[in-house]
């Protein structure tokens, strides 16, 4: 099993805050549960706005990596994402491959973009 853990901050200070939008950074931990090695190849995000605007995000690695991940161990980034609301969420998948070449998705739950300071 691949875990994948996700927390978000919103980041006020953005130079986007003043085009009126908002700014956050999420920061991943991948988990390889399996006891063999396994690579992410490919991402996938869906990103939805409060307004219902969604953006998918599709390509090979993160961050410019395509990590292989030993058994038991854990591979960390961090990203962002610019909505035009404040607040939003994300989710989609890692494509990953075992040693043996064969490929499977290992889904990223999906978890909240939220500007606290402008919601009651």
């Amino acid at each position: 099993m691949i875990d994948v853990a996700v927390v978000s901050k919103h980041l006020p200070e953005h130079p986007v805050a003043g085009e009126g939008k908002f700014a956050f950074v999420y920061f991943v931990t991948i988990t390889n549960h399996f006891d063999q090695p396994m690579q992410l190849l490919n991402r996938y995000w869906l990103i939805t706005d409060g307004n219902g605007k969604q953006t998918e995000v599709r390509g090979p690695g993160v961050v410019g990596n395509q990590p292989l991940i030993q058994p038991g161990e854990s591979y960390e980034y961090n990203s962002g994402a610019i909505l035009d609301t404040p607040v939003g969420s994300m989710q989609g998948f890692y494509e990953m491959q075992d040693p043996q070449g064969k490929a499977f998705e290992a889904p990223i739950n999906v978890f909240s973009l939220r500007a606290e300071k402008f919601l009651n």
